[in-house]
Order: structure tokens, then sequence, then C-alpha cells
């Protein structure tokens, strides 16, 4: 399992998405530069242990009404190539030394891991100890799709075709065999659910990922982080390669 560092980061993660959040179409502030507190989350482990996984909730208060955003991340020793589009920034790391932070959606060990936890393949993580499973993240995943994507040992065998980020929020669109499309919609802005309410999860929605975060009043919300659906209309299986 990952180890968590207690240790300094410069710059931090907070001041990286302080500048990076603003530039995105899905953030909702409206001139003011944002003001960041870390809510919630969750991390997932590399089998390789090569990459760092984190689903990272930031509460931005600088608006009229605080507002959560949901951000997955992935932790490098070296550039992911191809991905520069997709980097938030570089840091120190007071014991791993330079680290490379992505916009984790481009990251094709963050997707497979992704999709490892709805397939009940992965345990989600604690987001700040060691060796600890985190309780409170729920995935799930249909009988078909799971038997499609996942082998016997546990590996998630897809290739991650296109990343469309819109107001909306980010879709990252993967193959899971030369046939067969899924879209991998995270929710950028995060909202409170019941979990008695029916209408939770899109009626289409064929896996999700839910956790909690918590609101400025101190209480704890859950809700969606990630959900699974079909491909946008006109998706090519030939198309291959990361998106921006």
């Amino acid at each position: 399992m990952a180890v968590v560092h207690h240790t300094t980061l410069k710059p931090s993660k907070l001041e990286l998405l302080t500048s990076w959040l603003p530039t995105q179409p899905w953030y909702l502030g409206t001139g003011s530069a944002p003001e960041l507190t870390k809510a919630g989350g969750f991390r997932l482990d590399d089998p390789e242990g090569e990459v760092g996984l984190e689903f990272m909730a930031v509460t931005d208060a600088s608006g009229d009404r605080p507002v959560t955003y949901h951000v997955p991340l992935s932790y490098r020793g070296a550039p992911l190539e191809g991905s520069a589009h997709a980097l938030v920034g570089n840091t120190e790391h007071g014991v791993l030394g330079r680290r490379w932070i992505y916009d984790g959606i481009h990251d094709p060990v963050l997707i497979a891991q992704l999709f490892a936890l709805m397939a009940g393949k992965a345990q989600a993580q604690d987001q700040n100890a060691s060796d600890a499973v985190d309780p409170s993240v729920t995935a799930s995943f249909t009988a078909a799709a799971t038997e499609a994507s996942v082998s016997g040992g546990g590996s998630v065998a897809l290739t991650l075709v296109d990343v469309l980020n819109g107001p909306r929020g980010t879709d990252a669109v993967v193959a899971m065999e030369p046939s067969r499309h899924l879209t991998l919609a995270i929710h950028r802005v995060l909202q409170p659910q019941r979990e008695d309410d029916p209408t939770r999860f899109e009626t289409e929605a064929i896996g999700h990922v839910t956790a909690g975060w918590q609101l400025p009043d101190g209480t704890t919300a859950h809700g969606a982080f990630v959900s699974v659906g079909p491909p946008p209309v006109g998706t090519d299986a030939r198309r291959a390669g990361r998106g921006r």
C-alpha cells in the first residue's frame, strides 16, 4: 500500500490549485482568486508503487456561497509523456523530491485503478494515513461491465481514448475492448445526496463512486464523485491517445 508522507510540499497542493482551478471551464468563480480549503477525498494505490493517486475535494469560499470541487490528482516522479496540457504544476516533496502533479483524469494509471475500485478489485484508501482503508467510499459496477473489463488477476484492460473537458465537468472516454466504449463522468462540482434518494445516479449509469467531504458548517456530506455511462454519440473506436 502507498505510504502517506507527513512532510513539506512547496508549493502546496492548495497553492497549485488556486492558480489552476480558474483556468478550467467548469470552475464557477467570477473573478476573485479562489479561497481554498481541503474538504475531503480518498486515495488509491498504484500496484507498481510509482504513481500517487488522490481524489481530492476542495471548497472555494471566494464567492457568494461555498462551492466544493472534485479534483483527481496523480503524482509522478517524472513527466507523463504527452500530457503537458494536463499538468497542474510542479512541487518539491520533502521526502521524494521534485514531483509532477497532473489532473488525474488524463493519467492512465488513475483511470485503470478507478475501474478496479468499481469492479471490486481495489480498495479506497484513507486520504491522510498509510495502510488504512476508507470504508466510507462506496463503488459499484454492473456484472456485465465487470466481466468485460477485469481479468481474473484483477488487472483492468482498457485504453484512455479521449478526455472531454467542458462547463458541466470532465468525461473520460475509455475503450474496454475494441468494439466497446464507456464514459467516466467526473463530477467536478460536488452535490450532497441522500442515500435514500432514488434519483441520486443517472438512470443510464452502470457504475459509480461515492465519497464524503466536510461542509463549511462542519457536517459531512456524501455524493457522487464519478459515474459511468455510455460513450458520447459518434465515438470512433479507432481513436487513440489522450485528449485535451
